[in-house]
């Protein structure tokens, strides 16, 4: 009974914990592990930063926090008395009245021999060093100040920190280290008097925000770094005042007491030494910091001597690598090392190594560019480097070096910005720096700058020497622009730095050849629209030369001169494309995008002059003169009868005009054919450029790979070699269509014009058409059977005749099949067309008379068709011998040039055309000019937003608006000239 009265008890007593431990273990696996974040910033004065757990720990009673931030230390006027083993726990005791002072490692209580400093320990008057243990370490009760022996042989005085003698500097008199009258000390020297002016200019000119700091570096060393480089030679001393003229920019002004001013004073005074590695411009102990000043010294030294190294890019020769090397000194003017020229030494942003390694492939176009914290700035950079930049040439154990020059863009010259002007008045220099903090400091050089100074554009420029074969090189020049920046939120202020590498050529011959080419082309564009002008002068039977004369030229010569653009453009891009990419030795470079503007500026004119020529065959096109001639008869057989005044009558049954509608909206659906597939078009060309990668051969690089990696850098993309890969592209691509369509397709599947013509004939229509005032194109379409409104049956058997050759043949001349004619008519024939037209084309003019119904005036509209449906007929069959025609063959000359010798004063002139040219009325004849807006229009949208999918996109668009505008237009037109109602044109 007992135990069956426990067991309910005692189960859930067992199951509690393991649900509390389950539990347990489920908060442990969603624990997320969040901490605060927290800097040595962060903490108060009464906290220092524990580095163990990353947070703010407060310090004890008495303390305070270290300089560090990273541990606690007394308070003035206090002890140390206990460090814990872990030297993060102490206490601190007050000193007795008595020995208020604490010795300098914070364990003891003095009494100070002088003053106390604001830290609470001792401090001895200048020159005089404080000793608190005797010579075996034993602490003092009360510290001493002790006198160095100045005098000799000691020579002896208190160093920096004033706790030790240090023997003085060559620079005082051998006789004693106390700098006497009337000698003058500074920076620790002693100079002889007379030796520079001690009243020197210690500001830094800050030309950008126009107004100068007085440097507290310039205030303490720039006199002493004169002196002891201008008395003494001493080396670090004339590299430190070299240094200080680099922070002005190396700029001379008028006056002769600031930094650089210095620095020419030091450089005149050792003339008469001799020169070093016998550079005339590098004086004995000096660094080397300018060329001459003579006008034309840039041109000479950038553009006279090659380079001797051979850059190739394939061959066993292979050479693309440039190694680059700076001497770097520091702000004092010390030697640091010899440093290979990449990482963050002259290039600040922070790309991956590998992408920066390709800034040194010769033939690279490299460009990086980004925004830097200020606040990072300052602690990266507290003091600025300089760097003295070689390129090394090889040789082994005969290394040579060869001194980049440098154009600092912000050096002045008497107030002027002199190498911003022409290359005549450059005035070279040599050392550089990348971030200047030190300058702008004013109070002290441990304040914080009031100004910085940023190399925000970094250039280094490599130019082939002309005519080379063998890839040499002119000396590189190295670009360096600054800005200064006016401190105000260290925090939130950024500055945009940029590094490139660049190469070219020059482009004067390359130029000079595209403007002839384009010059010659151009002349003969001229005579060519001049020949057009003529032509259609003949062709609308016009002999005065009128406004009208000049502005078809104009259009005329507009086509042709885009064509010139066009050829020129896309040849110098393939020329560029091809002798770039596939060279072994380096003879050619590409132009910098600077020197592609005139280029672009080719293109669109070649673009605005082709969109004049498209839209003016638009407009031809959509005003043609067209009219339908119905071959058939009545027929006798099966005549109505109709009532007239109480008689009945025969009447001949009605021609159906079913046949005429038929081909009308056959010819509608030919108006915007073409003999390419516009989408295929775009679809294949994004696929070679975007899928294929082929887009890559167009970047500035001697690379022909397809694949580039991710990791790997991505040169900038050339607009001449992208125009030109792209256009080039687009045209083979379309040339290929043509040729397919041309000889496979319309051989082996169908001839959509050779088809109309056979439908023409088969529905017993004849098509004439006028694309100028008297000159057009006809299609006979006359019916060798005589009808062809008839049922299938007999329709079946006059085809199976005719295929048989049981009948006459279809051509306009017996014993013939030529179908398709150029026409060139008489005025005469002309003015009586014009006069029947103008009836048929009545109904689109506003009439103020509103006489006649609406019944009416379509009847004599009908009655006008009739009319002129008879008279073209009769002109055919040679019933008008006023104005009668003459069938005969084209010369080839005229073929060629476009124009017709016979003048058609008497006759008319039926030329055979067994080319269907009557396509030039529409998309089909003109695919050239479709084919090249196309391909201008693509190249130029590419060009404008750097985005062939846009670009496609974007021309598909214009393609199906103008395809739209195009039918439109052309459909009104059609039911205008000929009577057939818009509804049958589907």
């Amino acid at each position: 009974m007992a135990t069956g009265t426990l067991l309910p008890v005692s189960r859930p007593m067992r199951g509690f914990p393991c649900l509390l431990f389950l539990l347990y273990l489920n908060l442990l696996s969603c624990q997320q592990f969040i901490i605060p974040f927290k800097a040595p910033s962060d903490c108060g004065v009464d906290e220092f930063f524990d580095i163990s757990s990353l947070s703010c720990s407060r310090c004890g009673s008495n303390q305070r926090q270290s300089s560090t931030g990273l541990s606690c230390v007394c308070q003035t006027g206090y002890r140390t008395t206990n460090v814990s083993p872990n030297s993060v726990s102490i206490t601190c005791e007050l000193c007795p009245s008595d020995r208020p002072a604490v010795t300098k490692d914070g364990f003891g209580c003095v009494r100070c021999p002088g003053s106390v400093n604001d830290e609470g320990k001792c401090q001895c008057p200048p020159g005089l060093i404080l000793v608190e243990r005797d010579i075996n370490g034993n602490p003092l009760n009360e510290p001493r100040c002790e006198v160095c022996n100045n005098n000799s042989p000691a020579l002896s005085i208190a160093n920096n920190k004033g706790d030790r003698c240090e023997r003085c500097t060559p620079t005082f008199i051998n006789t004693s280290c106390v700098c006497t009258a009337p000698n003058v000390p500074a920076g620790g020297l002693c100079f002889p008097t007379g030796i520079l002016s001690t009243n020197v200019n210690p500001s830094v000119n800050y030309a950008q925000l126009k107004f100068s700091v007085q440097s507290a570096w310039f205030v303490e060393n720039l006199y002493s770094s004169s002196a002891a480089c201008l008395a003494y030679s001493n080396l670090t001393a004339c590299q430190a005042l070299g240094n200080m003229c680099v922070m002005n920019m190396h700029s001379f002004g008028g006056l002769s007491t600031d930094a650089c001013g210095l620095f020419n004073t030091v450089y005149k005074s050792k003339a008469a030494l001799s020169s070093v590695q016998d550079i005339s411009y590098w004086r004995v102990n000096l660094p080397w910091l300018f060329y001459g000043d003579e006008p034309g010294l840039a041109s000479r030294v950038l553009q006279t001597d090659p380079v001797p190294t051979v850059f190739s890019f394939r061959g066993r020769n292979k050479n693309t690598e440039i190694q680059l090397l700076a001497a770097v000194y520091n702000v004092r003017g010390e030697f640091l090392r010899w440093e290979q020229v990449g990482g963050r030494n002259l290039m600040l942003c922070p790309e991956p190594t590998p992408k920066k390694a390709s800034a040194f492939s010769f033939g690279t176009a490299y460009e990086e560019s980004c925004d830097l914290s200020v606040a990072d700035l300052l602690v990266s950079h507290p003091e600025p480097l300089f760097y003295d930049v070689y390129m090394d040439l090889g040789g082994g154990e005969n290394r040579k070096l060869l001194p980049l020059p440098t154009l600092v863009q912000n050096q002045q010259y008497n107030g002027r910005f002199i190498n911003q002007d022409d290359m005549r008045n450059w005035y070279l220099s040599r050392r550089m720096f990348l971030v200047d903090a030190l300058g702008g400091r004013e109070k002290s050089v441990t304040s914080s700058p009031k100004v910085i100074r940023v190399a925000t554009s970094v250039r280094i420029r490599f130019q082939l020497v002309p005519r080379t074969q063998e890839g040499q090189i002119f000396p590189p020049l190295m670009t360096v622009t600054y800005t200064d920046l006016l401190i105000t939120d260290i925090n939130t202020q950024t500055v945009s730095v940029r590094f490139a590498m660049d190469y070219e050529m020059d482009q004067t011959e390359a130029r000079a050849k595209t403007d002839t080419a384009i010059g010659i082309l151009g002349g003969v564009a001229v005579l060519y629209s001049l020949l057009k002008t003529v032509s259609w002068k003949r062709r609308i039977a016009s002999p005065v030369i009128d406004l009208e004369t000049m502005l078809k030229f104009l259009l005329f010569y507009s086509g042709d001169l885009a064509n010139v653009f066009f050829v020129v453009t896309v040849g110098t891009g393939l020329y560029w494309l091809i002798f770039y990419k596939a060279q072994q030795f380096v003879s050619v470079l590409l132009p910098l995008p600077s020197q592609e503007e005139q280029f672009v500026t080719y293109i669109g004119c070649a673009f605005a002059l082709k969109a004049v020529q498209f839209l003016h065959k638009l407009y031809l096109q959509v005003t043609v003169d067209i009219f339908l001639i119905d071959w058939e008869r009545p027929k006798s057989k099966g005549n109505r009868t109709v009532q007239a005044h109480g008689e009945t009558k025969r009447d001949p049954s009605p021609v159906s005009i079913w046949r005429t509608y038929f081909v009308a909206n056959e010819w509608n659906e030919l108006q915007t054919i073409r003999k390419i597939s516009p989408t295929f078009q775009i679809m294949a060309v994004l696929f070679f450029l975007e899928v294929l990668d082929f887009s890559n051969l167009a970047l500035r690089d001697p690379m022909a790979t397809l694949q580039r990696s991710p990791e790997a850098y991505t040169p900038p993309y050339s607009l001449i070699l992208r125009y030109g890969f792209a256009a080039t592209l687009w045209l083979c691509i379309g040339l290929l269509q043509v040729i397919f369509f041309t000889v496979f397709y319309e051989h082996f599947v169908e001839d959509k014009m050779r088809q109309f013509v056979d439908l023409c004939s088969v529905s017993n229509i004849s098509v004439l058409l006028f694309i100028n005032r008297c000159f057009g194109y006809y299609i006979h379409g006359r019916s060798v059977h005589g009808h062809a409104d008839t049922n299938m049956e007999e329709m079946s058997n006059n085809l199976k005749r005719e295929s048989e050759s049981l009948c006459g043949q279809r051509g306009l001349v017996p014993n013939s099949d030529i179908q398709t004619f150029q026409v060139s008519i008489t005025n005469r024939l002309r003015l009586q067309y014009d006069r029947i037209q103008d009836s048929i084309s009545r109904r689109n003019r506003p009439s103020r008379l509103m006489d006649a119904s609406t019944a009416n005036l379509s009847d004599l509209q009908f009655r006008a068709y009739n009319t002129m449906n008879h008279f073209l007929g009769s002109i055919i069959d040679h019933g008008h011998p006023d104005m009668d025609y003459m069938v005969k063959e084209k010369l080839t000359l005229e073929r060629v040039i476009g124009m017709e010798f016979m003048e058609p004063s008497d006759k008319s002139y039926f030329y055979n055309d067994q080319a269907h040219s009557f396509s030039n009325v529409l998309f089909y004849g003109n695919e050239a000019t479709l084919l090249i807006f196309d391909t201008l229009f693509f190249c130029v949208v590419d060009l404008g937003s750097q985005n062939f999918v846009l670009a496609a996109v974007l021309t598909y668009v214009q393609q199906m608006i103008f395809r739209f505008i195009r039918n439109t237009l052309g459909r009104r037109n059609l039911a205008n000239k000929t009577l057939v109602d818009q509804r049958f044109l589907i």
